[in-house]
């Protein structure tokens, strides 16, 4: 595998997503649609949180019901607020986002991430698109191998000896990888590194647009908005 730093890239944007992340999938395409503007290439990265060990874990029965839960009421005042907030970015731009029904382990679909990434910008693209919208309509199960095999297909990704990659260099390069982001302090998606700078969350979208393009005018404040219009120069 070639080498890796989690503040380092050849591309001037790195952007950490997780799969199970409301905030990530809202944050996609207006970071796409933000690099497209200034003209840039993003190095998008997976960020396999471990939600339980800060907001506790709960599983939902058939009917939508909490069948278990190892959540405080304070974690559950915080889950709920982070669906609404969500909810309320999505559906600016038309999208379908369903409360999971347990927490998800993500790695084997972030696995598939890298897999995706180095078949081309295209293949991943269309990977990161398919599976964050088949995931939040609850059609997706991220820790299925044959269901996460198909969407690579669909992303139009050779999938001959992926299997042996989850079961070999493929896992050793997710664990290694997602210990050094922890380790350099990197924690929450979406996350942002640009100049070797860490921002957390889609709100810094105007600043990152401000420095990729030059730093013109005045530094925007952060900001919730669709992004769409004067997205670099906007204060918020």
């Amino acid at each position: 595998m070639a080498a890796f730093h989690p503040f380092q890239s050849e591309r001037p944007l790195i952007v950490y997503l997780d799969i199970k992340s409301p905030y990530a999938f809202i944050a996609k395409n207006p970071t796409r649609d933000l690099a497209a503007s200034v003209g840039i290439e993003v190095d998008w990265r997976p960020l396999t949180l471990d939600i339980p060990s800060y907001l506790g874990s709960a599983r939902l029965d058939a009917k939508g019901k909490v069948a278990e839960s190892r959540r405080s009421p304070e974690q559950w005042s915080a889950v709920k607020y982070a669906y609404r907030d969500a909810r309320r970015y999505a559906a600016l731009r038309g999208l379908t986002l369903r409360g999971t029904v347990k927490i998800w382990d993500t790695s084997l679909v972030h696995i598939a991430f890298q897999w995706a990434k180095s078949q081309g910008d295209v293949v991943l693209e269309r990977f990161l698109d398919d599976v964050y919208v088949r995931f939040w309509r609850r059609e997706f199960d991220a820790e299925d191998p044959v269901v996460v095999t198909e969407a690579l297909a669909r992303a139009g990704a050779t999938t001959a000896g992926f299997d042996a990659y989850v079961a070999g260099p493929g896992r050793e390069f997710h664990d290694r990888t997602q210990a050094a982001i922890f380790a350099a302090g990197i924690f929450g998606v979406p996350g942002y590194v640009v100049e070797g700078e860490y921002y957390f969350g889609r709100e810094h979208l105007p600043r990152i647009g401000w420095i990729l393009s030059g730093r013109h005018g005045a530094a925007p404040d952060i900001a919730y908005r669709s992004f769409q219009g004067a997205r670099v120069t906007g204060t918020g």
